[in-house]
């Protein structure tokens, strides 16, 4: 079935507090007729809106074309969270990748969290970023990996992580469960989907043009790109592939390695006065179960709370009982809060989950599989992927180093293998293994 479609309407956002939460935009038109552009982008998230607004202000002619609306897929219904670095500690990269490699990628991190707040302060304060990120941890063999970890940052990287022993961790993540855990004052947390129509709009002031409810039927390679739609088809001279976990299997290449897995989050009632029972801070907070827990608090003091797995392509028929029950077991003071909205959405994932950037065709990028660090990332990677598209592969070339394999049986069996694998990691989170 086309993930496009599998769990939702065409053309409407999900039932998020991000979507109840903004003002509904008008929608922008379909594309209709034969079109030629410079450069087509499949995929208006964040990804693909950096893409069009870095081209844009250098004077390329962009379309954008998106099968439902600006932030429809993860960048419009994600945590929020904005993390430093890549899914994979930094050490890990460097025995991988060598030092000088690992040293690239991580720059360029730190450059995309640089990239997201500025773009928030001079256009998106409506976005309401907000700094403070805590990781949490529930065995002490953990913790003392966090805290290595966090001393090899700060003597070669000059990273500011503030490990915490059980009581001052708890003191700032009031739940029993964690021994412990970091803290990183670089990360934060945002509106997601504020943030991504924020972009929209600075794109199309640059010039961008967005199609939406434009679906991507096909992609035809040669030395002009032709993109076939329902009712019309765009030449192009290069294209830019962000669909990540919503790509239609229009490009295998992509496909073998990026595939899908569901995420569910709620929505509370407003706790304005009880909300510093949960967190003393107005950070975000993330955790090590391989099924991440991951919670923070909107600017109306909302606990937004999310996790549980689901690895079919349909999304489960009760979602809320069981994301409840992981948000009480955490923090049992929040019994008989009221939930407002429950939501779920794909995010794409590889094998290492370190992110899919490559060139698949001679003049065709893709940027997917940010595995849960797509905030920042997947913003930097659009905008790298449009340098690149200019004659600027620097950055192009260092995210195309992270070792991204093919997922065994390809495209066709990614997802029943996966799930026998994670699966057996959810049951070894519940068991405490």
């Amino acid at each position: 079935m086309n993930p496009l479609y599998r769990n939702d309407t065409r053309g409407e956002h999900a039932p998020s507090w991000y979507a109840a939460s903004l003002p509904p935009e008008p929608l922008r038109p379909e594309l209709q007729g034969a079109h030629r552009a410079d450069v087509v982008i499949i995929g208006a998230g964040y990804t693909g809106l950096w893409a069009a607004l870095t081209l844009a202000r250098a004077g390329r002619k962009v379309m954008l074309l998106e099968a439902h609306r600006v932030g429809f897929g993860a960048s419009g219904r994600n945590g929020g969270q904005v993390q430093s670095g890549f899914n994979k500690p930094q050490s890990w990269l460097e025995s991988r990748l060598g030092q000088s490699t690992a040293r690239a990628l991580w720059d360029m991190s730190e450059a995309a969290k640089d990239q997201l707040r500025d773009f928030c302060t001079t256009h998106a304060p409506e976005a309401a970023f907000r700094p403070g990120l805590a990781h949490g941890e529930y065995r002490l063999a953990d913790l003392d990996h966090l805290r290595a970890e966090a001393d090899h940052m700060a003597h070669h990287y000059g990273q500011d992580i503030t490990i915490m022993e059980r009581a001052a961790f708890g003191a700032l993540v009031k739940s029993p469960l964690y021994v412990g855990g970091g803290f990183d004052p670089s990360g934060g947390h945002l509106h997601p989907l504020a943030y991504a129509r924020a972009l929209a709009r600075a794109a199309e002031a640059a010039g961008a043009v967005i199609y939406e409810t434009t679906e991507v039927l096909s992609v035809t390679p040669g030395a002009k790109i032709v993109l076939t739609t329902p009712k019309g088809q765009v030449t192009a001279g290069h294209v830019i592939v962000a669909g990540n976990g919503y790509l239609p299997n229009i490009l295998p290449a992509v496909n073998a390695r990026v595939m899908p897995i569901n995420s569910f989050i709620a929505a509370t009632d407003p706790l304005p006065d009880r909300w510093q029972d949960v967190l003393a801070d107005d950070i975000a907070v993330s955790d090590s179960k391989f099924v991440v827990n991951y919670y923070r608090f909107s600017a109306e003091r909302r606990f937004l709370f999310g996790g549980r797995e689901s690895y079919s392509i349909a999304y489960p028929r009760d979602i809320k009982t069981a994301l409840v029950a992981r948000m009480l077991r955490l923090f049992p003071q929040l019994a008989g809060v009221g939930i407002t909205h429950v939501w779920g959405g794909a995010l794409g994932i590889t094998m290492s989950r370190l992110p899919h950037v490559a060139q698949v065709a001679p003049n065709i990028i893709s940027g997917a599989g940010f595995s849960g660090h797509g905030v920042a990332l997947s913003g930097m990677a659009g905008r790298v992927m449009a340098q690149a598209v200019m004659g600027q592969e620097d950055g192009l070339t260092t995210l195309a180093a992270l070792p991204v394999g093919r997922f065994p049986g390809g495209a066709g069996l990614r997802a029943p293998i996966l799930t026998l694998a994670m699966t057996w990691f959810a049951l070894r989170d519940r068991l405490g293994v």
